[in-house]
C-alpha cells in the first residue's frame, strides 16, 4: 500500500513539473533561431502598424496638411514651413514617406488578416461538411473547388475588383473569394482522415448529431494544418493586394497600402527619386518574409513527423 501511494505521489509530482502544452509549444517554436528572428521582426512590424497614429510624424490621409511644394523631397529634407523633417523623403503628393509607410503597413496587415479570416471560416465550414457528409455534397463542393483552383487567384481577384471597383472592403472580399478553396480542400482532406478513426465511430454510435461531431471532434483535430495554411496565405494575400494596388485595382489613392506606395513612386525611379518606391518595397519584403518564416516554423512544430530543419 505504501509503494502504491509513493508511486502515486511520484506521478503527481511529474505531472505538476511537466510543462504545459502551450509552454512546450513555445519552447519548441523558439528553438530555431531563424524563426525567433522572424517572429521578433513580425512583432515589431505589427506594433508599428498598430501604433501608427502615435509613431507617424504626419497623418498622410489628411489632405489639408499636405503641400505639393513638399513633393519628392529627398530623405532628410525639411518641409517648406520647417515644421517637419522628412526622414525617408516625401512622395509626389508631399506625404512624409515614413508616415505613409506606417499607415500603409497597417492597411496591408488589415487586408491580409481580414481576407484570410473570412476565407478560412468559409473554407473550413465547407471542407468539414464535404469531408464528413461525403456523397453528393462532397462531389459538388469539390468540383467547385477544382474549378476555382484551376484559375490563378490574382485572375479571380482582378475580375471581381473590375466588376466592383476599388475599396478596402471590396478588396478584402475579393481576396477572400479567391482563396477560400485552399482551406476547403485542406479541411476536407483532414476530415476524411479523422472520420475513419474510432472516436468518430464511437460518437456516431452514441447518437451524437452530425453538427456536434463536426464542431466538438472533427474541428479541433483539423485545425493544425489549417493554421499553417492560413499563416502562409496571410503573406500571399498581402502580396496579392500589393500587386492589385500596383495595377491600380486595389485601394484608392487617398488610403495607400504598401503596394500602392510602390506604384506611386515607380514612374519617378528613372529620375532618381528612388526613395518613393524603395522604402515601401523594403517594408513589404520584410513583412512577407517574417510571416513566411513564422509559418514555416509552425509547420514543423505542429507536424511532429517533420524534423526541424531551421537552424
Amino acid at each position: 500500500m505504501a509503494v502504491t501511494t509513493q508511486q502515486r505521489n511520484q506521478q503527481t509530482t511529474q505531472q505538476t513539473l511537466a510543462p504545459s502544452p502551450a509552454r512546450q509549444f513555445m519552447r519548441e517554436f523558439f528553438r530555431a533561431r531563424v524563426a525567433t528572428a522572424g517572429f521578433a521582426l513580425l512583432l515589431l512590424l505589427l506594433l508599428a502598424a498598430l501604433f501608427a497614429p502615435l509613431l507617424a510624424p504626419q497623418n498622410p490621409y489628411d489632405l489639408a496638411r499636405l503641400d505639393l511644394l513638399d513633393a519628392r523631397l529627398a530623405p532628410g529634407a525639411v518641409s517648406k514651413d520647417s515644421r517637419l523633417t522628412f526622414l525617408l523623403g516625401s512622395d509626389a503628393q508631399g506625404r512624409d514617406m515614413l508616415s505613409a509607410m506606417l499607415y500603409g503597413l497597417r492597411i496591408s496587415v488589415i487586408v491580409g488578416a481580414a481576407s484570410t479570416a473570412i476565407a478560412l471560416a468559409a473554407g473550413l465550414v465547407l471542407g468539414l461538411l464535404a469531408g464528413y457528409r461525403g456523397g453528393r455534397i462532397d462531389a459538388v463542393l469539390m468540383r467547385v473547388v477544382d474549378i476555382q483552383l484551376s484559375f490563378p487567384s490574382i485572375l479571380i481577384a482582378l475580375v471581381l475588383l473590375a466588376l466592383s471597383g476599388p475599396g478596402l472592403g471590396k478588396i478584402i472580399a475579393a481576396l477572400a473569394a479567391a482563396q477560400w478553396a485552399y482551406y476547403a480542400r485542406t479541411a476536407r482532406s483532414a476530415a476524411l482522415v479523422e472520420r475513419r478513426k474510432e472516436y468518430i465511430e464511437a460518437a456516431t454510435c452514441l447518437g451524437l448529431s452530425g453538427t456536434r461531431i463536426m464542431l466538438r471532434h472533427l474541428l479541433p483535430n483539423c485545425l493544425p494544418p489549417l493554421v499553417v495554411v492560413a499563416a502562409l496565405q496571410v503573406a500571399a494575400a498581402i502580396s496579392l493586394e500589393a500587386t492589385l494596388s500596383f495595377l491600380g485595382l486595389g485601394l484608392p489613392v487617398t488610403e495607400p497600402s504598401l503596394g500602392l506606395l510602390i506604384a506611386n513612386g515607380f514612374e519617378y525611379m528613372l529620375s532618381g527619386k528612388y526613395w518613393i518606391s524603395l522604402f515601401p518595397g523594403i517594408a513589404l519584403l520584410l513583412l512577407v518574409a517574417s510571416i513566411t518564416l513564422v509559418a514555416d516554423r509552425l509547420r514543423d512544430v505542429l507536424n511532429p513527423r517533420l524534423e526541424a530543419r531551421v537552424p
